[in-house]
Parts: structure tokens; sequence; C-alpha cells
């Protein structure tokens, strides 16, 4: 469990609320944890370099927060290190509230989620605005080259404290890259069977193939998938007059050509 997040986050007024909601006793281990939770691990920076996007928290003068939503190709908050993470920053709307709040409280918390599998990772960190001009080279590594947008400056953030979030009231979500993994290969599948089906259906070309040698010459006309099992035959004459009338009694004999090639005839 992470120690530097309840160092930042367990106030006064945290540990009341946590005391009058019967809680104050599952907290404390954060707080006698050994680990202090300040470093990234492998677990960590393969999450964080997965991400399309997150969301961050900073806090003016006035002690408003503001969050906003950041996004871009996946990768583009980038793992500089085992305490340090960054990302270009694009141009926006141009009203710079978060890039003003850092400028006067250096403090930054985002969230990172994993809709999906229902994960989500906090991080509490200090920020620093870094320009072209400034270091290049820096510009450089958080640069993304097949994102056409124009970086304006770089933002890098040293950790103080990340700690897993539970997956508690997370609503899966997909991207269209991520719908599109599953749905692709039964969209080929579904063609594959249309094509298949449309073969084996398909209205044979030449003359009919003229089976038996009965007095009334019938054909095909429908034909009806009842149940897995049964199939519906509509029966009419070539020219499509009427058929003899039906008393009771009445049957008809069908020949019938097996798949080995033999006939039967049937009796309906």
């Amino acid at each position: 469990m992470p120690k530097k997040f309840s160092e930042i986050t367990f106030t006064p007024s945290v540990k009341a609320a946590q005391a009058r909601y019967g809680s104050r006793a599952a907290n404390e281990r954060f707080e006698l944890a050994e680990d202090p939770g300040d470093t990234l691990g492998k677990a960590e920076a393969a999450f964080i370099e997965a991400r399309d996007s997150f969301y961050q928290a900073t806090v003016n003068e006035k002690g408003w927060p503001y969050v906003q939503h950041r996004g871009g190709p996946p990768g583009f908050l980038k793992v500089l290190d085992e305490r340090t993470i960054g990302y270009a920053d694009f141009r926006g709307n141009i009203q710079y509230l978060s890039v003003g709040n850092l400028a006067g409280n250096d403090r930054i918390s985002i969230i990172l989620m994993d809709y999906p599998n229902r994960r989500r990772l906090k991080i509490w960190a200090r920020a620093r605005l870094v320009h072209d001009d400034e270091d290049p080279e820096l510009i450089a590594r958080l640069e993304v080259p097949t994102y056409r947008a124009r970086v304006e400056r770089g933002v890098v953030m040293t950790i103080e404290a990340i700690e897993w979030n539970c997956p508690q009231h997370i609503t899966p979500r997909f991207t269209e890259g991520e719908i599109g993994e599953t749905v692709t290969p039964l969209i080929d599948r579904i063609t594959e069977l249309e094509a298949t089906a449309g073969n084996q259906l398909a209205a044979p070309t030449g003359p009919r193939p003229v089976i038996g040698d009965g007095p009334l010459e019938l054909v095909i006309t429908g034909i009806r998938q009842l149940t897995p099992e049964v199939r519906a035959y509509e029966l009419r004459r070539p020219d499509f007059e009427d058929l003899p009338a039906v008393t009771a009694g009445s049957h008809i004999q069908v020949p019938v050509q097996l798949e080995d090639g033999s006939q039967e005839t049937r009796t309906f």
C-alpha cells in the first residue's frame, strides 16, 4: 500500500470524515505501509504508455480546482523515468486555465482510466512547464511525430504519490478500435457464411433437371426453413396454372434425387 498517498491526502478533515463513516481503522494501513508508493514499476509504466487520455486537476489562486481532459494517440503521456512523466501540450482553446494554474501552484493530480478492464491509476505530482527554447531535447522526447497538432510547451511531472483505485462503479466503455478488434472477425465470418449460403441458394443456370416421368410436371418455386430439421417446399406447374382440385384422401408422389444420385419416390 502506498504511504505517500496517505501523507498527501489524509488531512485532518479527511481523517474526521473517515472516523464518522467508520473507515478510519481500515485506512490506517496506508499510513503504516512500508512502500512509499512514489515510483513507477513496470506495471504502472506499461499502463500509462497504453492510455490515449487522462484527466488532470489543478488549482487556481482562488482555491478553485479545474479538471481537464487530455487526449492523444496511445502513449502520448511519456514515462521519462521511474518518478517522471510528461506530455507535449498541444494548442487548444487558448484559455490556458491549466497552464495559468500551474504557474501559480505546481501541484497536479491525474487519473488514468482503463474502462474495458475497469482499472484506474491515480497520480499526485509537481508539474513544470517546459518550452522549446528552454529544453529542445526534452520537447523532442515528448513529441508524437504521427500526431499532427501544434506543440506549445511540455508538461513534465515529478511524481509524489501513486495509487491504484478499486474497480467499483467503473462502467466499461470501449473505443472504436477496441470494438473493431472484437467485431471485425465476426463480420468477416458473417460475410463468409453469406457468400456460402448465396452460392448454395443461387438459381441454377441452363435447363432445369427433370426428375421422374409422372403425368403432372411441377417445379419448386419456394423453400422455407420451418425448423432446423423441417423445410416447406412450394410446388407449382411451370405455367403457373391451377393444380388439380384436392379431395379427401388426395396425395402426391414426388420423385426425389438422393445425394448418391439415386432416386426414390416419396408420398405426401
